[in-house]
Parts: C-alpha cells; sequence; structure tokens
C-alpha cells in the first residue's frame, strides 16, 4: 500500500513539489508555515522591508494594573483584631480579602494607639 503526500501552500492553496515547511523569525518569536518556493520569497522580501522599522521602533508594552496607594498601616494591632472590632462595632467588613480604608480609619479614630508612623 503506498500512500501520497500532498503539500499545501498555506497562503494560496497551491499543491506543489517546491512546497515545504518554511521557519522564519519576528520579533525573536519563531512561526512556521508551509509555503511554495515564490510565497517563501515574498515572505522573506516583507521582513526585510519591515526590518528597518522594527528595529527602529520601541515596543509598547500592555499596560499593568495600576499600584494603589498602600492600604493605612496600623501599629501594634493585627488585620484579625480590626476586623473583630469592626463587627462587635456593627461596622460592616468583609471576613477575608482587602480591609477598606475607611474601616482602618475609623478603627484608628476609636485606637489612637494604633495610628501609623507618618
Amino acid at each position: 500500500m503506498a500512500e501520497k503526500v500532498i503539500k499545501v501552500d498555506d497562503i494560496d492553496g497551491a499543491e506543489g513539489g517546491d512546497v515545504a515547511k518554511r521557519d522564519f523569525q519576528v520579533l525573536g518569536r519563531t512561526f512556521t508555515i508551509d509555503l511554495s518556493d515564490d510565497n517563501f520569497s515574498r515572505l522573506n522580501g516583507t521582513l526585510d522591508a519591515l526590518a528597518p522599522f522594527i528595529e527602529n521602533a520601541v515596543e509598547v508594552k500592555p499596560a499593568g494594573k495600576g499600584r494603589k496607594s498602600p492600604a493605612a498601616k496600623i501599629k501594634g494591632y493585627t488585620n484579625g483584631d480590626v476586623r473583630a472590632w469592626a463587627l462587635r462595632s456593627d461596622i460592616e467588613v468583609s471576613e477575608r480579602g482587602k480591609i477598606s480604608d475607611e474601616v482602618y480609619a475609623a478603627f484608628i479614630e476609636a485606637h489612637p494607639d494604633a495610628k501609623p508612623e507618618a
């Protein structure tokens, strides 16, 4: 039993003996594509034309999450102490996660010794 492999150009769908897997690099990343000799020549010409633009451009990185100002720190107490006090004082506070700045401020007002150092 014989098998016949038909190579097809990924750009124009042409079949041919000159179609082969072709690797190329852009911005340090390697890609592969099945191309005929003609389309591979076109690809290389395009990459050569782009090269001066890429070499002279500056990469724009996606914006990250903005940094919020650090939450008010308390002196001599834990977050567990703040949560327990808030619950006893009927102040809404999450069981886990970030404690709001308003809750910290209320705790510090009720506990002047917890005032953070500036």
